[in-house]
């Protein structure tokens, strides 16, 4: 009818009989034929016109749900086209949108008449071939400019229902796969766009094909599709799709990258679905992965870390809660082939691997096992779960908070399934604490005067013999426990919970019935888990301290978590920081992204003058991505309480975040995102061009010196005076802390406060160093305590704003018999290094670009490093002053770490100050101590100093060196700051504020240069922190 219609009204009337549409040659359901090739065009019309008119779910119903409905539909709208075109109307109930004077009705013209047009030579030439309507092929070239100009806030392409339709076909397949695999990337609003046009059963059934080209398009489609719908893993498990990817995972052609999705795929195939999990059981889905987790191992080829990521990933969700795999992955010895991933460099692969070695883990509680069951392998059990606790213990000091919210997982349920023996040992161990153990713990510290003065590791001796004197635990055997339906002793809200006795502390957490209980391991294994779990009830990330107190609750330990620190009240100051459980975690704000194609690290284009090469951290973006779930902490920030009367004892196990947090990387485009990258190199350009034009001047203004008359006086408030104090490079900022960790950022040319914020909540206060990381890109304040906990802010600047982005311990470890850490640590931009040091007699270089411990080499020297300095134009070295006065050099680049040793301040003094000299030369080094001597020295000419300086009689508190102008201050306690250049002129003295009373400054506790400015920031014991530069005052 739709032909008989068209030729009445074309040009064709003249040429084609009418009689010949009743006679097309070919048949409707086969493509290469003209009847075919007509029938499946006015198909694809038709659903054009329907998709782009009517509502969705109308359509859906109408065109997708029954195929005799949608020709009866289809028909309906070319009835609507001919007899609106008589003057009549066809009727519906409800009435449907008009669809006759759609611009496809159109193109299905054009196409008829092409294909309409070959009917006499097809009837003349009985050989002749017939030849296909471009329409289709058009119709993608239509949808490929869509997609070069389209976006989510266009007008869908009206294309979609014909891609659909080409995917029949085989000769537009592989363009139309590539097409819709673009569109796809586009994000989950474009996924469900083509959901809705009913792509589904087509893509399920291509899975039946074996035609090589296709299948990489088709692995990308299917990981965008369930990247946004994983309720499509029944369809495919169902229909055996998982097998198409297990063959293209074990394919040795594919890339890397494209098999990391085919394992993402596997991966949602057996998440929670139990016929998914079997399914891929049998068909040697465990054998596979394995097989390439120990690929790299033997041919010693770094592998892609997205594909070990979700390769790990991919296991841990086999093995999630069904015990038949993790039988079958014991069997293979998988934690021997995952325990080499936990020193990985990218810290995805290594929470990745630490969350596959804790679903292997026995919880201890499983439904399949029976009440003989109990000795089922205990002695293979025994062995896998020591392998992988061992693992375990050796990354909850990771530097990345990803990993060790995955270890603390794992070590939850390895403490549920040895809750007996943990109890035991670390109720022995809680008692043989002093007061100093306690008083670090949130909880307890109100009640106590000291903080706590070491490290939890530094009890590792007393809790060994804890686990040998407590009591024996059976070797086997069933427990139970009568209801809890009594409060718990103290509630997180009350005031009076931590003055309860240590047996009142400690509770047995089970609810009704029968727990299986593994056998026990040994007890030094038992003594290092206890010990590492009260390590991360203190750890500087709130979320991971949160998950270290829940691990601590499962064995009978109530850990409350103290209420934020109350600000001051003050006017004008901005509220404490909320820690939420690392809120805002974005990849668009990072470390180093791997694959969301982010910039690279970036360098400066121009000869290592100054500024030197620069390395920029992008933003954290792993770190500031990782959106814990909500239900892992309450509103309050406290661990989840334990089960009550009607609670369960799986709810006690906090909840894996590393799958759906990586689940998110597929689905952001995978295949664009330049225009982000080329905003933010053209913002970098910029600032780096400033940074030149600023550098160019401070190296010229070398004998001007400061003036006495500050530019500006901030009044910070601080009770116990300034700190340490921070400029920012290119806006009119600068940061102070005080010693209790309160943080506040002043706009010096407005004269405002911006923000104010604690540090953190934990009761042992005590700042070190403010360093900015990614000064050139959206910079974030990087704050270190004196207990070696560095935490990183961003947006810190902007009032109730700050997030946590991460924080970890910088420290591990230190001297017998020192009193605390008192740690020490600089920041190297261009390497990506962070040093840490203090009472321990080594350094430990941190790369934070990989989150994780680089090195922790000696010291070489006896006392403690009192003072670091990072060289900012020669990447990798170091300087580090001593409590006995020495100053020694350091390279990580050479064999030979130590390159230079010295001792130029002959009193045996603390070096207060070390800085590297302005300039280019790599050994050129500055030193104050504590005496009051200042000291020039040029360490790879010779160990002796070439200049010095009596700046002060043994009062010397701070020392101050401009990255780029040649100038110095030093401040001393006696109320007073000296100004020298670098040939040891005194520039300049300052004493007094610039009050009517012209009073002292106080003792000089800290000084700061601004990078690029010659600006000093000056702190004192008083509130007061007062900006000078070399301008007259305004």
């Amino acid at each position: 009818m739709a032909l008989k219609w068209f030729c009445r009204r074309s040009l064709l009337k003249e040429i084609i009989d009418e009689s010949l549409i009743d006679r097309i040659p070919g048949r409707q359901n086969d493509r290469k034929t003209l009847l075919g090739e007509l029938n499946w065009i006015f198909t694809a019309v038709t659903d054009t016109v329907a998709w782009n008119v009517l509502p969705r779910e109308l359509f859906q119903r109408l065109f997708r749900q029954d195929l005799l409905v949608a020709s009866l539909f289809r028909n309906f709208l070319l009835a609507e086209r001919i007899m609106r075109s008589a003057n009549c109307n066809p009727i519906s109930h409800p009435m449907l949108p008009p669809t006759h004077q759609h611009h496809m009705w159109d193109a299905w013209d054009m196409a008829a008449e092409i294909c309409l047009s070959q009917l006499p030579q097809l009837f003349l030439d009985p050989n002749a071939e017939f030849q296909p309507s471009p329409f289709f092929t058009e119709q993608l070239t239509a949808f490929e400019v869509w997609l070069d100009h389209g976006s989510e806030h266009k007008k869908p392409p009206e294309q979609l229902p014909i891609v659909l339709q080409v995917l029949r076909s085989q000769c537009h397949r592989f363009r139309a796969l590539v097409l819709l695999g673009r569109f796809l990337d586009m994000g989950p609003w474009a996924v469900d766009l083509a959901l809705s046009v009913g792509i589904f059963p087509y893509i399920v059934m291509l899975l039946q094909t074996t035609t090589i080209e296709l299948r990489q398009i088709l692995v990308f489609i299917w990981t965008k599709i369930l990247a946004l719908d994983k309720s499509c893993q029944v369809d495919l498990a169902k229909d055996g799709g998982h097998k198409y990817f297990i063959t293209f995972l074990d394919s040795s052609d594919a890339f890397p990258e494209q098999r990391a999705m085919a394992a993402f795929v596997l991966a949602v195939i057996v998440d929670g679905y139990k016929l998914g999990k079997e399914s891929c059981l049998k068909a040697n889905l465990i054998g596979v992965c394995l097989g390439h987790l120990e690929a790299p191992q033997l041919c010693d080829q770094p592998a892609e870390p997205l594909f070990l990521q979700w390769l790990c990933l991919c296991l841990g969700k086999l093995w999630e809660d069904f015990l038949e795999a993790q039988v079958m992955g014991r069997e293979e010895n998988a934690s021997e082939k995952l325990i080499p991933l936990l020193s990985e460099a990218q810290p995805e692969v290594r929470a990745a691997a630490v969350f596959a070695l804790g679903t292997l883990l026995d919880v201890g509680f499983d439904s399949g096992k029976g009440v003989g069951d109990e000795e089922f392998d205990d002695d293979e059990n025994i062995i896998a779960e020591d392998i992988i606790i061992k693992g375990l213990l050796d990354v909850v000091s990771d530097g990345s908070p990803l990993v060790r919210a995955e270890a603390a997982v794992a070590l939850a349920r390895f403490a549920f399934g040895h809750k007996q023996h943990l109890k035991s040992v670390a109720a022995s161990y809680w008692k043989s604490q002093t007061n100093s153990l306690r008083t670090s713990f949130p909880s307890m510290a109100k009640f106590h005067d000291t903080g706590i003065s070491t490290i939890v590791s530094s009890h590792m001796g007393s809790l060994a013999r804890a686990s040998t004197d407590s009591q024996p635990v059976p070797r086997k055997g069933r427990i139970s426990s009568s209801p809890s339906s009594a409060p718990m002793h103290g509630s997180p809200l009350s005031d009076d919970c931590s003055l309860h006795s240590d047996s009142g502390i400690m509770h047995d957490g089970l609810s009704n019935g029968v727990v299986h209980t593994p056998r026990p391991l040994d007890n030094v294994i038992y003594s290092q888990c206890a010990l590492v779990m009260f390590t991360l009830a203190k750890d500087p990330s709130p979320h991971i301290a949160s998950l270290g107190r829940r691990v601590l609750s499962i064995i009978g330990f109530e850990q409350v978590v103290a209420r934020p620190s109350k600000s001051s009240g003050k006017p004008g100051e901005a509220a404490p920081a909320s820690h939420t459980p690392l809120a805002g975690l974005a990849r668009s704000s990072s470390w180093f992204d791997m694959h969301t194609g982010h910039l690279p690290l970036t360098t400066f284009r121009t000869p290592p003058v100054s500024p030197p090469q620069t390395r920029v951290l992008s933003g954290l973006r792993r770190a500031i991505s990782l959106e814990f779930r909500p239900h892992m902490l309450g509103d309050s920030g406290l661990a989840d309480p334990l089960i009550g009367i009607n609670g369960s004892e799986r709810s006690l196990l906090p909840q894996s975040t590393i799958y759906n947090w990586s689940c998110g990387h597929f689905s952001k485009p995978l295949l664009g995102g330049t225009d982000a990258n080329e905003e933010r190199a053209a913002q970098r350009e910029e600032k780096e061009k400033l940074a030149f034009e600023h550098i160019a001047k401070c190296q010229h203004s070398s004998s001007s010196g400061l003036n006495n008359i500050p530019i500006a006086n901030w009044d910070t408030k601080f009770e116990m005076g300034t700190k340490t104090a921070l400029f920012h490079p290119f806006s009119p900022i600068v940061v102070a802390v005080d010693e209790n960790e309160r943080i506040r950022v002043w706009n010096y040319e407005e004269e405002t406060l911006l923000n104010g914020f604690d540090n953190h909540d934990f009761p042992e206060k005590g700042i070190s160093k403010l360093c900015l990381v990614n000064e050139l890109d959206d910079s974030l304040l990087l704050v270190a305590s004196c207990d070696g906990s560095v935490r990183i802010w961003k947006d810190y600047a902007t009032k109730g704003r700050q997030t946590l982005v991460t924080g970890f311990s910088s420290i591990q470890g230190h001297k017998p018999g020192a009193r605390g850490l008192y740690a020490v640590v600089d920041w190297q931009q261009q390497s990506g290094y962070l040093y840490a040091s203090g009472e321990l007699s080594s350094i430990m270089l941190w790369d934070l670009e990989k989150e994780r411990l680089v090195k922790s080499a000696s010291s070489e020297s006896e006392c403690s490093v009192t003072a670091l300095s990072a060289s900012q134009v020669h990447g990798g070295q170091l300087a580090a002053g001593f409590a006995d006065g020495s100053v020694r050099l350091y390279d990580v680049r050479t064999p030979e770490w130590l390159v230079c040793a010295t001792r130029p301040h002959q009193k045996a003094e603390k070096v207060v100050g070390l800085s590297f000299q302005p300039g280019l030369d790599p050994a050129k080094i500055v030193s104050a101590s504590q005496a009051g001597d200042i000291q020039f020295m040029d360490l790879r000419r010779t160990k002796e100093t070439y200049l010095k300086i009596g700046a002060h009689r043994g009062s010397l508190t701070a020392l101050g060196v401009h990255r780029h102008a040649p100038v110095i201050a030093s401040g001393s306690g006696k109320e007073l700051i000296k100004v020298f250049n670098l040939e040891g002129e005194q520039l300049g003295i300052i004493k007094y504020h610039t009050s009517f009373m012209a009073q002292k400054i106080g003792p000089v506790s800290c000084l700061a240069f601004h990078p690029y400015q010659v600006l000093l920031a000056a702190g004192a014991a008083g509130s007061f922190v007062s900006l000078y530069n070399t301008q007259p005052p305004r």
